[in-house]
């Protein structure tokens, strides 16, 4: 079953989708009936997660190694991409990384590490996908930014500094790329996922007591916003960051 929001026979590339935001996008499209390859330097919790999602829901979908930061390895994902679908309709930049430490106590390892995954794995994709979703009828790209790209937080200054690169990125590109391809962005806040897992209680307590909705959020309710941005349904909306936060910043 196809979806009218999605042009015939759409194909959408999510990265870091072996699990959480990324899965759930990647989902979401295959729902919508959108063929989806999900990547990952993961790529056989990728290829485990592709298959279910086509006996679920019937649509083709595949899974890849890919490790954003090894400029070879996106390469080859787009060239697979490519041979296996012809065509890329939409592209979701969600691999990230997150290494909390307070300036002064950072290893210069763990900058590397953020910057080459979060913002220059971005950028790397996008530049090597871009001729590929000129081609599409609706050529859409989501980056995965964060609140903390916008408001910043303590002991996150590394991983702050790499989420408001991406919203750098996200509005040049929308102005370069258009009018063949909208490139836009979500800000999640707290969501549960593997990557918020690790945060220490009360951290957490006083992140939830920011909430006026009163919950984090689910990777779910990150990826209904990626799939609007990436639809039809947004066919007028470019170069916009979209927090996703239950209203952190009210």
């Amino acid at each position: 079953m196809t979806c009218t929001l999605f042009p015939d026979g759409a194909v959408a590339l999510v990265t870091g989708a072996s699990r959480g935001i990324g899965l759930a996008a990647a989902e979401r499209f295959a729902k919508a009936g959108v063929r989806t390859v999900l990547a990952a330097r993961t790529g056989s919790s990728c290829q485990s997660e592709a298959e279910r999602l086509t006996a679920d829901y019937g649509v083709e979908c595949t899974g890849l190694s890919c490790d954003v930061r090894v400029p070879g390895d996106v390469v080859t994902t787009l060239r697979a991409v490519h041979k296996q679908y012809g065509r890329l309709d939409i592209l979701v930049n969600n691999a990230g990384i997150l290494a909390d430490a307070r300036l002064g106590m950072i290893a210069q390892s763990d900058i590397d590490a953020t910057f080459q995954t979060n913002i220059l794995g971005a950028i790397q994709m996008l530049q090597t996908a871009s001729r590929l979703l000129a081609r599409s009828p609706a050529g859409a790209v989501v980056n995965v930014t964060s609140v903390v790209g916008l408001d910043g937080n303590i002991g996150q200054a590394v991983y702050s500094a790499s989420k408001a690169a991406i919203v750098g990125f996200t509005r040049s590109a929308a102005r370069e790329l258009a009018p063949a391809i909208r490139v836009n962005a979500v800000a999640p806040g707290l969501i549960d996922t593997a990557m918020t897992a690790g945060l220490p209680v009360q951290a957490r307590r006083e992140l939830e007591a920011r909430i006026p909705l009163g919950r984090p959020g689910a990777a779910e309710d990150v990826a209904a916003v990626i799939a609007f941005l990436a639809s039809q349904d947004a066919r007028y909306v470019t170069g916009q960051v979209v927090r996703v936060d239950g209203g952190m910043l009210v």
